[in-house]
């Protein structure tokens, strides 16, 4: 509810503080005594487009205070908390505006932008005028009105939750198909590729191994032979032979040495034994450097094959096994994916009947609540002395989407037989204002916490008929709060609270002002709404009756 209004410096209004009320609070004044810049001020504050020039002239800025009261659960906790701003059951706005056109906005003492404004203004006010090109005048917020007026939002949830499922089956579907897609384009190149990793059956480590047996085959036939020559030289056929020989001679002469060949002989015996060790030695060496020619070409073979293979799929040896296990996963994933692709299809299918099922369903409800509207709405139109008219809420298919499968548009035909159109294309001056009272008056129930604001909706009637306005508005009010400015005496006087908006002279400045009337002050404003600037006793006497109305 908005608490408070104040304005400073903006057009021809110098200072206003207002205050007002719960119920239906009624602003009159004569044509032109600044009615439009208390909403254009309102509007400014709301972060609302509207004239470019709104600094009183001599003022160095302009600035708006709007204070809105916010009970638990109101929209506008929910933007200020997406926004970061401070939030209480209080909500301040406040906006400047320069002279040279600069705007700067608070909400609750913290400096914001203009689309937060917006946000909240949509959550706090709801503006119905003529030239109101918003709200029930714009098709496209048709269908989330009809679907509030029914009370389907669980309807309405279900089909959303219906699709967001049905989105996701449609991306898994699409996701496997692409990736089946992707391997299949290479499904041979897999096939060969995983054959050829099978029957070489590269293992880790493997690579060095072969390198290292080849290395050392291939340097034992290069120094074998030459081991081998060693060897003989220092077998029975050479040293050996030749040292047992003289050992030989020098014991059958040792004797007759008279001790001489005693040492030499000693030296001989340890020198044989140090020969025979070397003669083993170089025994288990040759055993050692024994090797299979076809093991040598074996190897090489090998240890080319696995060289080759890393080449061909650039990668090192030791990561060709890793490779091939990649590579039958691949395959795998390609052998599985049908099954995979097939059960996925057959979910996306199940949550595709489940979304048309929800949708049908809203679909049904959706013409349900608006024959319901139907007939609320010509139910209101009589009393506004519009009963030979005509409203239709047309439900047309659209492209499924999570509100379901069609739109909702208001059609009216001003009279039998007459064309029906869209209200904001059908509809014109006092007959459109009625049209959007009477449509209010069936959907206010669903704008909880807004203010609404009614500017000259009784313009073009008179009599009985703005004496049905005037009620409706009234009803509009009960339990929350309008704003109505009005020509119309039966209208102000169905007000709880009524304030009349004038001209003075200061200073050689014209400038407005807003008057709180109570009492006899509004009997006589009423009057004047009657009678014009001569107010007689027979105009007062037809306020007061209206006021007792």
């Amino acid at each position: 509810m908005l608490r408070t209004l104040d304005i400073r410096d903006m057009l021809i209004i110098d200072r206003l503080d207002l205050a007002f009320q719960p119920g239906l609070n009624v602003l009159t004044g004569e044509t032109g005594a600044g009615k439009s810049i208390l909403l254009d001020s309102l509007g400014f504050v709301l972060g609302w487009r509207g004239r470019a020039e709104l600094v009183r002239q001599g003022a160095a800025q302009g600035e708006v205070v709007a204070v809105f009261d916010l009970p638990a659960g109101h929209a506008a906790h929910a933007v200020l908390a997406a926004a970061g701003l401070p939030d209480s059951d209080e909500l301040i706005l406040r906006r400047i505006n320069t002279v040279d056109g600069r705007k700067t906005a608070w909400v609750n003492d913290r400096r914001c932008s203009g689309e937060v404004l917006r946000a909240l203004s949509e959550t706090l006010v709801e503006l119905h005028g003529q030239h109101d090109d918003r709200g029930l005048l714009d098709p496209r917020g048709h269908r989330a009105m009809l679907d509030s007026f029914g009370s389907l939002e669980a309807a309405r949830d279900a089909t959303r939750a219906a699709w967001a499922a049905l989105g996701v089956a449609r991306k898994a579907v699409a996701a496997t198909q692409a990736a089946l897609d992707a391997i299949r384009s290479e499904e041979e190149f897999l096939r060969h590729a995983v054959a050829e990793l099978d029957t070489l059956d590269p293992q880790p480590g493997e690579d060095a191994a072969l390198d290292a047996d080849r290395r050392r085959m291939q340097g034992a036939a290069r120094i074998r032979d030459d081991v081998a020559r060693a060897y003989d030289l220092l077998g029975s056929n050479g040293a050996e032979g030749s040292m047992g020989e003289a050992l030989r001679w020098l014991d059958g002469v040792i004797e007759r040495a008279d001790g001489t060949l005693e040492a030499p002989l000693a030296a001989l015996n340890r020198a044989m034994i140090e020969l025979g060790e070397a003669h083993a030695g170089v025994q288990a060496s040759l055993d050692a450097l024994e090797f299979d020619p076809n093991e040598l070409e074996a190897t090489e073979e090998r240890l080319f094959a696995i060289r080759a293979m890393a080449r061909k799929h650039d990668t090192a040896p030791d990561e060709l096994a890793d490779l091939a296990q990649s590579l039958r996963g691949r395959l795998a994933a390609l052998d599985a994916g049908d099954a995979d692709l097939a059960r996925q299809q057959a979910e996306l299918q199940a949550a595709q009947a489940v979304y048309d099922g929800a949708a049908q369903s809203l679909s049904a409800q959706r013409a349900q609540a608006g024959q319901a509207l139907d007939r609320a709405v010509m139910a209101e139109l009589a009393p506004l002395k519009m009963e030979r008219a005509e409203f239709h809420t047309v439900l047309t298919p659209a492209d499924p989407g999570p509100e379901g499968t069609d739109t909702a548009t208001f059609t009216v035909a001003t009279n039998p037989g007459a064309p029906a159109g869209p209200l904001n294309k059908i509809a014109s001056g006092g007959e459109l204002s009625r049209f959007l009272l009477a449509l209010k008056v069936c959907l206010t129930g669903t704008d909880s916490g807004l203010t609404m604001i009614f500017d000259e909706i009784d313009r073009g009637v008179g009599g009985a008929t703005a004496d049905a306005v005037g009620r409706r508005l009234a009803d509009l009010a009960r339990g929350g709060q309008v704003l109505v400015v009005t020509h119309s005496p039966q209208v102000a006087a169905r007000g709880t609270h009524h304030w009349r908006v004038q001209k003075q002279v200061v200073d050689g400045a014209t400038l407005s002002e807003v008057v709180a009337l109570p009492g006899d002050e509004r009997t006589d404003e009423i009057a004047r709404m009657l009678a014009g600037d001569t107010i007689t006793a027979e105009a007062r006497a037809a306020a007061r009756a209206l006021l007792g109305g």
